[in-house]
Formats: C-alpha cells, sequence, structure tokens
C-alpha cells in the first residue's frame, strides 16, 4: 500500500512540475513546435531572436532616404559589427524588427557599399640605421575611379602635364644633344584598394578634388588666406609664409611660374604641402653646365695687408653633363652622375695678396665677398628655403660622386670636425660627419653630410680657401650623395643666423 501511495505522490509532483513549466514558458504541449528565427548580434552582444533576416535589412534600407540622398547611393545596409545568424528554437519570444530597428538606430552606424583604400607609408632608417617603419592609412571613396582621377591629378602637380602626357604616350623627344629624358614614374607607397560595406560615419569621399585636396595637404581645411601688398613677388610672399616657391605655386594652379607678377590686393592660396604618398620621377638629363674658375692666391710679404693685386683673370668653363635625377614629389633628392664632358675649361683666377703688417698682431682675415665654391660640381639639388613647413637652412650641391673633394669656401679657423646627431640637426634632421669654419668676419660656413672618415681636417687647424677638407657623402639624414653647404652671419645654431648661400656667388 505504501509503494502504491508513494508512486501515486511522484505523479502528482512531476505534473505540478509540468504545470508551472508550461506556465512561465508559455508552452502548452500542443505548442510545442520548433521553429527556424534568426538571432541579431551587436558586438557579440545579442540583441534578440527576428523571424527573417531579409525582413530587418529591407527595413534598414527603407528607413535610410536621408543617407541614400547624402551619397548617391541606391542601398544601405546593416552596421558591420551587426551579425545575424540562423538558429532553430521552440521559443516564442520572438522581436518584431521595427524593436530590434529601435535598439541599433542610435548605436551603430550603417554601411553603404564603397571601396577601402589602403596607404601604407614608405619605411624610412635614421642616422643611426635602424629602420623605422611607415604607418598607414585607410581613405574611403565611393567609387574606385574618384581615387584613381584623384592619383592623377596630384602626379600632374608634381610633373608638367606636358612631359607627364609625352611619358605615358611613350612620344618623348629622344636627346641629340641635351635634354631630358623621364625614365620611369610610380608612386612609391604599397596602395590596396578593396570593395567592402562603409560606416557612414566615416570620412567618404565622394568627388576627385575634395580628395585631392586631401591628398596633397592631408587635410581637406581651408588653406591660409594672404592679400598680396605692393612690391610683393612670388618668392618673396612664399618665404615669408614659409612655403617654397613650388609649393606656392601648387597651391595657386592659375599662376603660371615663379616670374609672374602679382598685383596688389591679390587673394593668394598659403599652403603647406603634406602629400599623402610619394610620386617618383626618375629622370635622364643631358646638359650644359657653366664651369667655375677657381682662384689661386699668392702671397707676397713685400705688400700690405689690404692690397690684393689679380695677375690673371679668371675665365670660365663649360662641361657636357649627364646625370641620373631621381625626384620625389617634386623635390630632387639623389642625383647620381653619369659622365662629364669638358667642352671648354676653365681658366683659373691668380690673385696676390700682402702679407705685410703695419703694426699689430695679424690673422687669417676674409671678407664677405671671397667665398669660393665648396665642390666640384656646381647641381643645386634642394636651394636654401622653406620646405614641407621647415627652414631648409642651407643649399644642396649633388652630381659630383661619392667621396668628391669638399673645399673651404673662404680661409679661416675650423671650429668643429665631428660627426653629430642631435644638436646640429636644426629642424630637419641630422648633418652626419660634418665641419664648420669660423672665418673671422662674422661669418661661418657649414658643410654636412660628409662620407665616413673622409675629413681631414680638424677643430683647431687653419685653413685656406680652395683646400680641400673632406669629401661628400650622405651621412646623417640625407637621401643621395650630396653637399650640405650653409653660410651662417654667426655661430651656427648658437644664436647665428642662415643665409642663403647663393647670396654671396
Amino acid at each position: 500500500m505504501d509503494k502504491v501511495n508513494h508512486t501515486i505522490s511522484k505523479k502528482i509532483i512531476t505534473m505540478i512540475l509540468l504545470v508551472i513549466f508550461f506556465s512561465t514558458t508559455g508552452f502548452t504541449p500542443k505548442t510545442l513546435k520548433a521553429q527556424t528565427v534568426y538571432r541579431v548580434y551587436l558586438e557579440g552582444k545579442s540583441l534578440g531572436l527576428i523571424k527573417s533576416k531579409k525582413q530587418l535589412e529591407d527595413y534598414i534600407d527603407q528607413q535610410q532616404e536621408e543617407i541614400k540622398q547624402l551619397y548617391n547611393v541606391n542601398k544601405v545596409y546593416i552596421p558591420s559589427n551587426l551579425d545575424i545568424e540562423k538558429e532553430i528554437t521552440y521559443s516564442n519570444n520572438i522581436q518584431t524588427t521595427e524593436e530590434i530597428y529601435a535598439k541599433i538606430k542610435d548605436i551603430s552606424p550603417f554601411t553603404i557599399n564603397g571601396y577601402a583604400v589602403t596607404i601604407r607609408g614608405v619605411d624610412t632608417q635614421d642616422a643611426t640605421g635602424k629602420k623605422i617603419k611607415g604607418s598607414k592609412q585607410i581613405v574611403y571613396v565611393l567609387d574606385k575611379k574618384i581615387f584613381t582621377d584623384a592619383v592623377d591629378n596630384i602626379v600632374k602637380s608634381f610633373i608638367k602635364e606636358e612631359d607627364y602626357k609625352a611619358y605615358a604616350t611613350k612620344s618623348q623627344t629622344k636627346i641629340e644633344d641635351t635634354g631630358k629624358i623621364i625614365e620611369k614614374i610610380y608612386i612609391e607607397n604599397n596602395i590596396t584598394i578593396k570593395k567592402q560595406k562603409i560606416p557612414v560615419t566615416q570620412t567618404i569621399y565622394q568627388d576627385k578634388e575634395t580628395l585631392s585636396k586631401y591628398l596633397m595637404f592631408g587635410t581637406t581645411a581651408e588653406q591660409q588666406k594672404y592679400i598680396v601688398k605692393e612690391g610683393d613677388t612670388i618668392e618673396d610672399v612664399a618665404f615669408n609664409n614659409k612655403v617654397s616657391t613650388e609649393e606656392f605655386l601648387i597651391a595657386n594652379p592659375n599662376i603660371s611660374d615663379k616670374d609672374s607678377l602679382l598685383y596688389t590686393g591679390q587673394v593668394v592660396t598659403i599652403g603647406i604641402l603634406k602629400p599623402q604618398f610619394n610620386v617618383v620621377e626618375e629622370n635622364h638629363v643631358v646638359f650644359l653646365q657653366e664651369q667655375n674658375y677657381s682662384t689661386e692666391t699668392r702671397y707676397d710679404s713685400t705688400k700690405y695687408v689690404g692690397s690684393t693685386e689679380v695677375i690673371q683673370a679668371g675665365v670660365k668653363g663649360e662641361n657636357k653633363v649627364t646625370q641620373k635625377i631621381q625626384k620625389i614629389n617634386g623635390e630632387t633628392v639623389n642625383v647620381v652622375p653619369v659622365s662629364t664632358e669638358t667642352i671648354k675649361p676653365a681658366i683659373n683666377e691668380i690673385v696676390v695678396k700682402g702679407t705685410k703688417y703695419r703694426g699689430g698682431y695679424g690673422n687669417v682675415v676674409a671678407t664677405k665677398g671671397e667665398f669660393g665654391w665648396p665642390a666640384t660640381c656646381s647641381s643645386i639639388s634642394s636651394p636654401f628655403g622653406w620646405r614641407w613647413g621647415v627652414l631648409h637652412d642651407g643649399t644642396d650641391i649633388a652630381g659630383c660622386g661619392y667621396g668628391s673633394n669638399i673645399f673651404a669656401a673662404q680661409s679661416g679657423t675650423v671650429v668643429a670636425s665631428t660627426a653629430m646627431t642631435g644638436y646640429y640637426a636644426g629642424g630637419y634632421g641630422t648633418n652626419g660627419e660634418y665641419i664648420i669654419i669660423d672665418h673671422h668676419n662674422g661669418y661661418y660656413t657649414i658643410y654636412a653630410h660628409l662620407c665616413p672618415g673622409c675629413r681631414v681636417v680638424h677643430a683647431g687647424d687653419t685653413v685656406t680657401k680652395g683646400q680641400v677638407i673632406g669629401g661628400m657623402g650622405m651621412t646623417g639624414a640625407a637621401t643621395g650623395v650630396h653637399l650640405h653647404f650653409g653660410i651662417w652671419k654667426g655661430y651656427p645654431y648658437r644664436g647665428g643666423v642662415a643665409l642663403n648661400a647663393m647670396s654671396f656667388y
């Protein structure tokens, strides 16, 4: 009897538990039925179940007319961090499309079809040779053609359009005597383009003009304006506003060249270039180059100091020079000499100076007007002036070849001869191995990026104008073999003022 009662008790308890289960879950034995639904996840967190994935996608598309008009697209898609996965369940706890939409519309951005352009920065190295990995960025566009057209605009900003067209159509004029041929034009950065759905909160470029502005200046913000004053020249306006003449002309495409006249009241754009990729142009160039004569100074102890006599006039020569020139974003970064043919030899000037003193203590004395050329070649790869918002405080001379002689531009005393990073870097990097000469007239000259072990003078040495002091190299922050030559009023980087060396020649 007890066994029977125990069995009846178990059945009653089981029935009670089933009643509780069905009442709390909403199911009855008659409604237990599996169904296919879709679970919606936002950043991995479940928002609930819906009956139809397509219904949600279509509803989102229908609700986003503003986005369609803004970007001129036909369809808007779910957020990129929203996942909708099929699921089979017995639950009747299904949410409506509108309920799920309300949960996501203000939290995560919807997407449209477009292209992600990844621009990888170029790897560089510091003065010690340590690799500095280039950064990368992603630019979004509605259409690939917007990007390719913008790139074309940038290329034509740095390379003359007629030269670019001749290169592209393989119709460049062959060099018979002198001239230039573009051997190669390419983008140095690695660029990939991938079609994908883009969140509408991203900056999505819809036209080539706006994208060109960003790719050139690193921003789409309005550039600084300048109102031309009476007497202003393009070079003066550019320098006073810390841009190069090339940057000025790129920012003002309606002005043809640096010799164009400005008028009072004219509004011009001042924009510091910050290209988002590197346009490389490699040229083969043949040209006639004037060869400066050297001045040979002889000393006569029977004549007083201050007495100067030219006993042989100098005559400039002429060379036919062939070079390989590499430019990046319009700036010459490397000049490689191929050959130099003497057409007419230079004749040196010979000057006799007195060394006899009328009284007092004598020393090495030099004057402003007596600067000689410091290298064996005279190609200027980068002039004195502003570039990329930084003052280039010297003149870069290139095309002479690695290890070629560097000369003292004027007599004086060597006050520095060393390899140094940091202090003498100025604002553009390190000068590597360098020499500084005090000319005892308030002027100093600096010779930078010399080749390792090529310095043949030391601090305290007295040097004469034209004396070999070192060899051309590319130590420090240098791209390509060249001499960074600077003339300063006062000690370089210690209160001195950098001057344009070309104004002394």
